[in-house]
C-alpha cells in the first residue's frame, strides 16, 4: 500500500502571497490539478480565508503513477510559488531508504525548497499505530 496526506500553503514569496502573477501561476496549477486522475486519491486546490491550500490525499495498493505525479506537483509547486510551505506524510512498504517500510517519511517545503525528514510522531508505525 501507499498512503500520503499533506498540505501546501501557496504563496510566490515569503512575505507575499501574491507577488504579481498570482493569477496566472493558480492557472497552470488548475490545470495539473484537474489532469490528475486518481481511482483512490485526490488532489484539490481550495481557498480559505483568501489563501489557496493544495490538499493531496489517498491510499492506493502500490507507488505508481500516483506517486511519479504527486512528486511533479509538489516540485512544481516549489518552483512556480517559492515562497509556498507545507508537509506531505507518505508511507509505503516499497519506499526506499529512509525510512523504509513500516514508517512514515515527511516531505517539508519551506521557502520553495522540499527536504525528506523521518516522522519523529507515528513512526515506527508498529508499535506507534499499529500492532
Amino acid at each position: 500500500m501507499y498512503e500520503f496526506h499533506g498540505w501546501f500553503g501557496i504563496a510566490e514569496s515569503a512575505e507575499e502571497a501574491d507577488a504579481g502573477s498570482l493569477e496566472e501561476g493558480l492557472t497552470e496549477l488548475r490545470a495539473i490539478i484537474d489532469h490528475i486522475d486518481w481511482a483512490t486519491a485526490s488532489a484539490t486546490l481550495q481557498v480559505l480565508n483568501g489563501e489557496y491550500f493544495v490538499r493531496a490525499d489517498g491510499l492506493v495498493n502500490r507507488r505508481r503513477d500516483e506517486a511519479e505525479e504527486l512528486d511533479a506537483l509538489i516540485h512544481f509547486i516549489a518552483r512556480r510559488f517559492p515562497g509556498s510551505w507545507g508537509l506531505l506524510y507518505e508511507r509505503s512498504a516499497d519506499m526506499d531508504q529512509p525510512p523504509g517500510p513500516g514508517a512514515f517519511r515527511v516531505r517539508v517545503m519551506a521557502r520553495g525548497e522540499v527536504q525528506d525528514r523521518l516522522d519523529p510522531f507515528l513512526s515506527p508505525c508498529r508499535p506507534v499505530i499499529e500492532d
